[in-house]
């Protein structure tokens, strides 16, 4: 927190009254279990956030295990941009004695712990930060009247951050009402009392409260609040997409429970298919059918898709399978992040099958990159991989409201009649086939095939040596033409300087962050950020050569030689052996300092002239 009023004692302080300070930003850290609702609260909190013009980042952790267990949520809100989800915390809302002492290391020093005094005893002898103790499950149940015992304290401790921070309280209850309202008024009336039980708490008796500094520039912006997976499920909307399949798996599952929901409004339809194998295969139909159609996975149903997709690669069909990694390999960590099927992705099938993969560096660039993936596959007649990760999948964030009449898109099958000696696999320049849906009229007779054998212009079984040759060299052809038209990669920083760190995917925002921490220490430190995986965008090889040192950040295993899968990958394209890797597999997000003390252990004598 930051931009405290005049006579302010700060978070740390222990002595002079209470008052109101002005803030900037805030990391709060909502810990304790599952079931208690800790979810709900960051969710509420960030939507508010959009709903009054400023920016937030979340960040959650959830227990693997069916029952249940110690959860997390922290949420990060300000008026300035929020590029991460915050290294250090503000605030530490302990519900029970784990929660304390699991997180209590995350708490800055001078921050503030405020606990539920019923089942917590924070240590008295850490003078390192503020303990505020409030009885938060007796007080509950007294907001309540007793009726549903501790449930709702979720609830009182929403109240309580709402007095803190001087948050919105009519748009708060309006959105409780709107989310809990069909529940009965039962259920609402209890999470309202409980809610204005905490705000009428009193915490200005224990503790500084807060409010944020306006920013004027962002007033009249309209925003929409999403997680990663929901940015995905309206993106493919707008993208045309009308039907999909797929199997349930963690955390690509919301995906599909929006788009089974949601589909049948616009007239498509999603299918839960029986295993993941059934799930591709169905959308391998749909798209033959004319319908780019979209499937979705995780890791282990990426593995048993990988037949399916080849096949799409050998019938030239136009297909989108998004992969929301996590820790692997084999079941893994189901909950937890990790960047790496990205060798998958890319070359996961036998044969040489040429696919274009794509990643999103935001909840943001989740809805255009599921724009721009549909796009892709119908230009290109291809399988699009869009790989996502559990931190952007579970990761709220407020952004601009899209212009939807640029987006949305009717990808409905046309039925044109074909003139004389149509040739769906015509050997042209670009490479690109030209498929016409099942009973589109064609003039000569003479209909086309579709068949995962290698096959000539016109689709029939071909064997012949320089045929499958002539293939091979036109599968591939079509990335080379899209690779020309690509954009340059995302600069942040100046085009020059001693250190590049260069990343995908979601560690996007503490790299730009870590950039902005190096470079205000002295440092010439600059980043890029790859949206396109395969083909690699051009330029990138220039871009490198006014730099003394590439790192390369992702979140998957240094292995044997020193750098990750996209450090591998470009090692081996560009022959570059100042490209290494800053790499991480403990399935959490990067953090900023995590990057820059690799930065700095990876190059101990670095120095503002750029010299090492």
């Amino acid at each position: 927190m930051t931009e405290k009023t005049s006579g302010s004692t700060g978070v740390g302080g222990i002595t002079a009254a209470p008052n109101k300070q002005t803030i900037q930003d805030v990391v709060i850290r909502f810990a304790g279990n599952s079931q208690d609702g800790i979810q709900s609260i960051g969710g509420l909190l960030a939507r508010l956030a959009g709903r009054t013009e400023k920016d937030v980042m979340t960040y959650m952790t959830i227990p693997a295990t069916i029952s249940g267990g110690p959860s997390i949520f922290q949420v990060r809100l300000g008026t300035g941009d929020v590029l991460s989800a915050g290294d250090e915390v503000d605030i530490l809302v302990a519900f029970y004695q784990h929660s304390y002492k699991d997180n209590i290391q995350t708490l800055r020093k001078g921050g503030i712990l405020l606990y539920d005094s019923d089942n917590v005893q924070p240590d008295p002898n850490d003078k390192t930060y503020r303990t505020v103790g409030v009885p938060i499950t007796s007080r509950t149940v007294e907001a309540i009247g007793g009726t549903a015992k501790d449930k709702g304290k979720n609830m009182f401790v929403l109240g309580l951050v709402a007095r803190t921070f001087d948050l919105d309280m009519p748009k708060l209850e309006a959105m409780l009402q709107a989310g809990y309202g069909r529940k009965g008024e039962d259920v609402i009336r209890n999470i309202l009392g409980a809610f204005h039980g905490g705000y009428a708490y009193d915490i200005g008796k224990l503790m500084e409260t807060f409010e944020f500094r306006p920013q004027a520039d962002r007033a009249g912006k309209k925003k929409v609040v999403t997680d990663g997976n929901q940015a995905i499920a309206y993106g493919a909307i707008a993208a045309g997409v009308r039907f999909g399949a797929a199997y349930p798996i963690t955390p690509w599952t919301s995906v599909m429970e929006i788009l089974r929901a949601e589909l049948p409004k616009y007239g498509g339809m999603f299918v839960q298919a029986e295993d993941e194998i059934a799930a591709v295969a169905m959308a391998c139909g749909a798209s033959y059918a004319g319908h780019t159609a979209l499937t979705g996975t995780s890791g282990p149903g990426l593995s048993l898709k990988s037949e399916a997709i080849g096949w799409a690669v050998m019938a030239e069909i136009p297909l989108v399978v998004v992969d929301v990694q996590r820790g692997g390999p084999a079941t893994g960590l189901p909950t937890n992040v990790e960047q790496s099927d990205l060798n998958i992705a890319r070359s996961g099938s036998h044969g040489d099958a040429p696919r274009i993969v794509i990643a999103p560096g935001s909840v943001e660039d989740c809805f255009y990159t599921t724009v721009e993936a549909v796009k892709l596959a119908r230009e290109y007649s291809c399988p699009v991989i869009l790989l996502s990760d559990q931190a952007l999948a579970t990761r709220v964030e407020a952004w601009d409201m899209p212009d939807l009449k640029k987006h949305v898109t009717d990808i409905s099958p046309t039925f044109e009649p074909r003139g004389p000696n149509f040739k769906p696999y015509e050997n042209t320049p670009d490479g690109i086939p030209h498929h016409a849906a099942p009973g589109t009229p064609m003039v000569d007779g003479k209909y086309p095939i579709v068949t995962g054998l290698e096959h000539d212009e016109y689709g029939h079984p071909a064997s012949r040596p320089s045929n499958h040759a002539m293939m091979v060299a036109k599968r591939r052809r079509k990335l080379q033409m899209l690779s020309l038209k690509l954009p340059p990669p995302e600069m942040y920083g100046p085009p020059e300087g001693n250190v590049l760190l260069l990343g995908w995917g979601s560690s996007r925002g503490p790299i730009c962050e870590a950039v902005d921490r190096a470079r205000a220490n002295g440092e010439e430190v600059s980043a890029i950020h790859l949206r396109y995986l395969l083909p690699l965008q051009a330029g990138i090889q220039e871009i490198m050569q006014s730099f003394n040192h590439i790192l390369v950040v992702e979140l998957n295993d240094r292995g044997v030689y020193g750098y990750g899968q996209l450090g591998g990958i470009m090692r081996a394209m560009y022959c570059d052996p100042r490209i290494r890797g800053i790499n991480k597999t403990d399935g959490l997000p990067f953090k900023v300092r995590e990057i820059l003390d690799q930065l700095h252990q990876r190059l101990p004598a670095v120095n503002t002239a750029g010299m090492d």
